[in-house]
């Protein structure tokens, strides 16, 4: 895939999707900042497994737009360019509107949108101005099926991946003459430990079977269709949303 030496930012990298994505990358060779927010440990673990190197460890708060220019200032400053930027962390916190009071609602849109939306925004605007600089770029938004199916319970989080569509495919328009291409990943239900309450719960099953394959993703799967789109094969796809949900989204 030429992704050798390719310099990745993976955010939210410490857990789930963002510790396979790192992982995926660096076993083609990529060199892989890794960008967490709290939990130092499990971003440390993730960074003793990746193979090859050198990679590096990065905190940063993406919902803070001060945090996220001073992270790919870092991570340029490190590495001295930046190839590839996945826009992983996120946010989801249930909110229903008939049981959620009005402060609490408000917390909970500023929060997620800040998170979701405004920060993958702030990054992509930073790791542009280097980007073209260099001459080409990829990004890949992790976004969700939420974004098409609606999140009743949390209806910021699916406002928000629906938002980062729109973003997308606004800036594969306006880049692609830079060489700059962007995607977007909608994943529906992974097994990670953030699911792990769902999934183990009494709606477990009802979970598993919105998919007629009868499970969730594992978190491989959804970071080998990012790693094909930071790649040079997926030129032409700049725009596209790619559904990675098991058929669950064709389903009510």
């Amino acid at each position: 895939m030429k992704l050798k030496n390719k310099v990745v930012l993976v955010t939210g990298a410490s857990r789930g999707i963002g510790r396979a994505v790192a992982l995926s990358f660096a076993e083609q060779g990529a060199l892989v900042a890794l960008n967490y927010h709290i939990n130092l440990e499990a971003a440390e673990k993730t960074l003793r497994e990746l193979p090859g190197g050198p990679h590096a460890l990065f905190c940063a708060d993406i919902s803070l737009p001060s945090q996220v220019e001073i992270l790919v200032k870092n991570v340029v400053e490190r590495f001295d360019r930046l190839d590839v930027l996945v826009n992983n962390a996120g946010v989801f916190t249930a909110h229903p509107v008939q049981d959620t009071g009005y402060p609490e609602w408000l917390d909970h849109w500023q929060q997620t949108l800040n998170t979701n939306l405004l920060g993958p925004a702030n990054l992509i605007y930073w790791a542009v101005q280097h980007m073209m600089q260099q001459g080409s770029g990829r990004i890949v938004n992790i976004s969700s099926r939420g974004a098409f199916r609606g999140e009743p319970e949390a209806p910021a989080y699916g406002a928000s991946k629906a938002g980062l569509n729109s973003l997308s495919q606004s800036l594969a328009q306006a880049l692609a003459p830079h060489n700059i291409f962007i995607t977007s990943v909608a994943p529906g239900w992974v097994e990670t430990d953030m699911a792990e309450d769902y999934l183990s719960g009494p709606e477990g099953e009802e979970i598993r079977n919105q998919s007629p394959l009868g499970r969730v993703a594992q978190p491989e799967e959804v970071a080998r269709i990012v790693l094909f789109l930071a790649s040079e094969a997926s030129i032409y796809m700049t725009g596209a949303i790619v559904d990675v949900n098991g058929a669950s989204y064709l389903r009510s």
